[in-house]
């Protein structure tokens, strides 16, 4: 087979697997709200999305259960053949029970719906069966139905497990906003990723402290200023009013720019060249929050304070590098 044709053949793949989620997109109606309700009243009474599958079913399910335990929804994927030799204690009649089957005729499947039954717990089924033993047993059938595989043969399971997956990710996309699912909830739950980083993490853990930045007066000259600018190994100094607080910024850029207008400029006061009431940010704020003020006015440094307007530290933009925010 040449290039060409694998290429072609790939395509093919590809076309098919389009055709299936324009399908099943097409055939999203009451029974996805019905879902999306049932879904929400397990949550809110307490209860958790339990998803079970067997196959390539099964290895959906576990991607569904993920998204939806990564986006605030409680959800465990449940072995259907382990559950009727004790796992079928993880489900309680609080909880709701989603079930992947295309053919809704798995018999591991099957033995395990009368249990659920049971117990009382409602079921969901992702299937392309709709008149199934499995679909007639659930209180919503999802139809996921394609109209092939994008398998030649027509028989390994692509299209349909693609838009099991699609429907899992609209379920749970469509939970998070119904939800109120915020930015800083989806942190909390990564706390080890970037959005993780950038909205848990305080200023207080990025910024250079107090000790480490150099910290002047009004009356301080530019050149001793550059010289403890130099020293703290910092781009910028903070510059105090006489009641301590905050009353400028000057930076090493701002010398260089004030240098080719007036060679003398390191004889002259602070408080002639340096930028007053600078951007600041509070010490309990989020990184997230520096981040935007970044963004926002194009600055270099900024300076971090306590809620009297007292410096306690700087940040500087390559900080946010170094803590990988940017």
């Amino acid at each position: 087979m040449g290039n060409d044709q694998q290429l072609q053949k790939a395509r093919r793949v590809i076309d098919i697997e389009i055709a299936a989620l324009r399908r099943i997109r097409r055939q999203l109606g009451p029974s996805f709200l019905q879902a999306i309700a049932l879904m929400r009243k397990r949550l809110e009474a307490g209860g958790k999305i339990i998803v079970t599958g067997i196959g390539k079913s099964g290895h959906i399910g576990h991607k569904i259960s993920s998204t939806l335990a990564s986006t605030g929804t409680t959800s465990v994927t449940l072995d259907p053949v382990d559950a009727a030799h004790g796992d079928l204690g993880v489900v309680s009649k609080k909880d709701l029970v989603l079930i992947l089957s295309y053919s809704g005729s798995t018999n591991e499947l099957l033995r395990v719906v009368p249990l659920l039954k049971r117990l009382g717990t409602p079921i969901i089924v992702m299937t392309g069966n709709l008149r199934s033993h499995i679909a007639r047993q659930s209180n919503v059938v999802l139809d996921v139905s394609v109209e092939q595989e994008a398998c030649p043969l027509n028989l390994a399971p692509t299209s349909s497990t693609t838009a099991m997956l699609a429907m899992g990710d609209a379920l749970a996309m469509v939970l998070l906003e119904s939800r109120g699912f915020r930015r800083e909830d989806f942190a909390r739950l990564h706390p080890a990723g970037p959005i993780g980083r950038q909205l848990l993490l305080p200023v207080s853990e990025i910024m250079r402290p107090r000790a480490s930045v150099a910290v002047c007066t009004t009356n301080t000259t530019v050149g001793k200023a550059l010289t403890e600018i130099s020293a703290k190994r910092c781009g910028a100094a903070i510059v105090l009013d006489k009641r301590g607080k905050v009353a400028g910024i000057y930076t090493h850029g701002d010398f260089a720019r004030g240098f080719q207008k007036d060679p003398h400029i390191g004889q002259r006061p602070l408080k002639a060249v340096m930028t007053k009431n600078p951007v600041t940010i509070k010490v309990q704020s989020l990184a997230v929050k520096a981040l935007r003020i970044f963004e926002t006015h194009r600055i270099e440094d900024l300076v971090v304070v306590d809620t009297a307007r007292r410096p306690v530290g700087l940040v500087d933009a390559q900080d946010l590098t170094r803590f990988r925010l940017l």
